[in-house]
């Protein structure tokens, strides 16, 4: 039921959400001058870019009428979504049921239970992913009044970002007159990677897109789970819905040590407070990069804050090994170019001594 007090609380909910930074990372491969750029992902209202598809999930289907206030909201997740909606869903005064799997980081857990939500643990036996998807399904239809929004299936999912996270991008780069040769995104739902794959090509520009996953996990290159790893919030042991393999370029295999070395970095050099994923990103970036010629301009995502890793292997030593990148590149600095993408193309720029 679309009012003008649910208008009214969605406008200014959006002002909380996306309008990201796009951060120039410089740095040194090999001893040789290189720059990737990324979204400022971080920085959204629950410190995650999954907040986006939250608010467009939800605003769609207010608009649509197929939820009302009141409605009870339940989802499965590897956590960051069931963040967003826990915020989200409280903001706009309805009861939240997560369903996650137990082996997700406490802070998730405990992320989740600090907005009101009831959080539903899924151990593997029960299914892990897959089962939190079920116990999801079968809640949803024996409580009236409940809406799913099912992030693995629903195509609003990629459209929050065909239409906010890809527009963004590429205007935050034409401002400091650039085009992004190709762009580079851990699958998770996989929304993030197609939505902004979209936009990107249907400027009409030759952009490459591509998905990653972790190197010990390749459900992509596989198409069903194996292996474990450790950078959660991608690779959940199938290939959703809406993932569409057809429509992207390979796949980008990262390993997930590598990918700790380099968010730990990012934080300790460079300050960038970001998630195992967001270093995983910097990685399947480079290779890109590696692969096109080192002045190929590659976008990633900074996915979420290092806030939901806190008792993970990110605080912890992790040794590194052969044939990883991280220890070949040498962070120098970085640029801001500014979140009001249509105001303002002014950036603000430091460097490391």
């Amino acid at each position: 039921m679309w009012t003008p007090a649910i208008e009214s609380r969605f406008r200014h909910l959006h002002r909380l959400i996306g309008n990201t930074p796009l951060l120039e990372i410089d740095f040194e491969y090999d001893g040789q001058p290189r720059r990737v750029f990324a979204k400022s992902e971080q920085l959204n209202m629950t410190g995650s870019i999954k907040d986006r598809m939250a608010l467009h999930i939800l605003e769609t289907a207010y608009r649509e009428g197929r939820i009302e206030p009141g409605d009870v909201i339940i989802e499965a997740t590897s956590g960051n979504t069931g963040i967003s909606f826990s915020a989200l869903g409280r903001a706009l005064g309805h009861p939240v049921t997560i369903f996650m799997p137990d082996w997700m980081s406490r802070e998730r857990t405990d992320l989740i239970s600090s907005f009101g939500a009831s959080i539903i643990p899924v151990s593997r036996a029960q299914g892990g992913f897959q089962g939190s998807i079920r116990m999801s399904e079968d809640l949803a239809a024996r409580t009236p009044r409940a809406f799913l929004p099912c992030q693995f299936a629903n195509a609003a999912n990629a459209c929050a970002h065909q239409s906010t996270t890809g527009p963004e991008i590429w205007l935050q780069m034409e401002k400091e007159g650039m085009r992004p040769d190709a762009f580079v995104a851990g699958v998770g739902t996989g929304g993030t990677v197609m939505g902004v794959g979209r936009y990107l090509r249907s400027t009409g520009a030759s952009v490459r897109v591509h998905p990653l996953e972790p190197a010990e996990s390749p459900t992509l290159s596989t198409g069903c789970k194996v292996g474990s790893h450790r950078i959660q919030g991608i690779s959940d042991e199938f290939i959703p819905a809406i993932v569409h393999l057809d429509e992207l370029d390979s796949v980008i295999a990262v390993a997930d040590g590598d990918s700790i070395l380099m968010a730990q970095r990012l934080a300790s050099e460079l300050g960038f407070a970001v998630g195992i994923s967001s270093g995983a990103n910097f990685l399947g970036a480079l290779m890109v990069q590696n692969e096109m010629g080192p002045d190929a301009n590659v976008v990633t995502i900074f996915s979420d804050d290092n806030k939901k890793y806190l008792t993970t292997d990110l605080l912890r030593h992790e040794p590194e090994r052969e044939g990883y990148l991280s220890p070949r590149v040498k962070l120098t600095g970085f640029r801001a170019f500014s979140r009001n993408c249509q105001m303002c193309g002014e950036t603000a720029a430091t460097s490391l001594a």
